[in-house]
């Protein structure tokens, strides 16, 4: 093995016997050509500066390690006075190592040296800002765990990962990360056919990114569900003494205003529609069904009395089945209960003598009345079963609203 020779054991010594190694800076660093440069790849992420909705990108900064040997450099220690040195990176080779999914220019500050050591190891260390392409899966936001890629690849040289702690160094440095959590680093390496020196390498980092959800569940999930609870309730003000339509009405508009304001929380790309957007949209259904049933029993009550009788099947589906499930059973009839025990206390003959056609008239007229009363009483029931059953529609959604996020948000921490 050739070593170096220097004159004194100092650092200018060391530089004037590296001079002829400056010379050879476009050429790979190796004896014979047929043998692979192994470089070795790691990297430190110390900051996660933000994922982007809108445009699938995401900002990382991190400290990105390269190692490879120089053949054409040795020197001992003692005849030089030192085992390592640092020197301009123009004067070397350096691997042609780029990032796959780097969506933008690297405006990391650059770092103009690296460090030789005497067994020909060199070590560069250089700040990248990465700004990469990250699939996004917002189906759960904002529960959402991303899975974001660095891909390392060279078509020069052979790559391996000298770092098994990387995910370790990485929540010790760590000092920018936003809304985001790092959770884990995974690596591996892609090996393609190729004839050396070309190594057609690829080391492969899945990093794994929560979303600390605290902010979109204060600003977006409990005023969305403060609102549906208040229009919940909203169903015990009676429709014949409240205007109740206005009210729910404002709840309508309240809930527009506040959904557009907080549209820039809300992702807008994705492969799928993010089940909040879901949760919106049906607590915007429920308060415009609740509306249009306040209409519908409004008018109930207000012209039940010039209605139709109620028809066969909306008495069987309403008032026996419907109206059973929700608790207000079909109250039994009252019509003709009194007229029927005064009739036993008459008899027949005096109904025969004392007929009058103005009495006919007014018994005719007393029966068209209470058979309209009992019309409006049964058109009043149904409306009451209407709105007894959106009531309890709301409630079960309510709950099972709560019981969804709760599922999906410890799912999500238990990855």
């Amino acid at each position: 093995k050739h070593l170096l020779s220097c004159s004194e054991p100092s650092s200018s010594a060391l530089l004037v016997a590296l001079s002829p190694v400056f010379d050879l800076q476009p050429i790979r660093p190796v004896n014979d050509m047929v043998n692979f440069t192994e470089v070795l790849v790691s990297f430190t992420l110390y900051g996660i500066l933000g994922v982007v909705s809108n445009r699938p990108n995401a900002f990382n900064s991190l400290w990105f390690l390269q190692g490879w040997k120089n053949e054409f450099i040795s020197w001992d220690p003692e005849q030089c006075g030192t085992d390592q040195i640092s020197l301009p990176r123009s004067k070397f080779w350096i691997p042609d190592i780029v990032i796959n999914e780097f969506m933008a220019k690297n405006t990391a500050p650059a770092v103009p040296f690296v460090h030789v050591h005497s067994d020909g190891w060199i070590y560069d260390f250089s700040p990248v800002r990465v700004v990469s392409s990250c699939n996004l899966n917002i189906y759960t936001f904002p529960f959402d765990v991303q899975n974001c890629t660095f891909t390392f690849g060279s078509y020069m040289v052979e790559l391996n990962i000298p770092i098994k702690e990387i995910l370790k160094n990485s929540m010790e440095v760590m000092t920018t990360v936003g809304e985001w959590q790092l959770i884990d680093i995974i690596a591996y390496k892609e090996s393609h056919d190729a004839e050396p020196p070309y190594g057609s390498d690829e080391l492969v980092f899945h990093i794994g990114l929560r979303r600390k959800s605290t902010l979109y569940v204060v600003n977006l999930i409990i005023p969305s569900c403060f609102l549906i609870t208040v229009d919940l309730f909203s169903f015990l003000l009676p429709p014949q003494s409240v205007d109740r339509s206005a009210f729910k009405m404002t709840l309508i508009l309240g809930y527009t205003v506040f959904l557009l304001l907080m549209n820039d929380l809300l992702p807008v790309t994705g492969n799928t529609i993010p089940l909040i957007n879901v949760f919106f949209s049906l607590c915007l259904a429920l308060m415009v069904a609740s509306l249009l049933e306040t209409i519908l029993i409004t008018n109930l009550h207000s012209s039940s009395s010039r209605l139709a009788p109620v028809p066969r099947w909306v008495r069987v589906v309403f008032l026996q089945t419907l109206g059973c499930c929700v608790g207000l059973p079909s109250k039994p009839p009252k019509e003709h209960s009194t007229g029927m025990v005064l009739c036993t206390h008459l008899n027949v003959k005096d109904l025969h003598y004392h007929t009058d056609p103005n009495d006919a008239v007014e018994e005719g007229g007393v029966d068209r009345q209470q058979r309209g009363n009992h019309n409006s009483e049964e058109w009043i029931q149904v409306a009451g079963v209407i709105d007894r059953f959106l009531f309890w529609l709301y409630a079960v959604f309510i709950i099972v609203s709560f019981v969804v996020m709760i599922c999906i948000w410890a799912s999500s921490y238990s990855k």
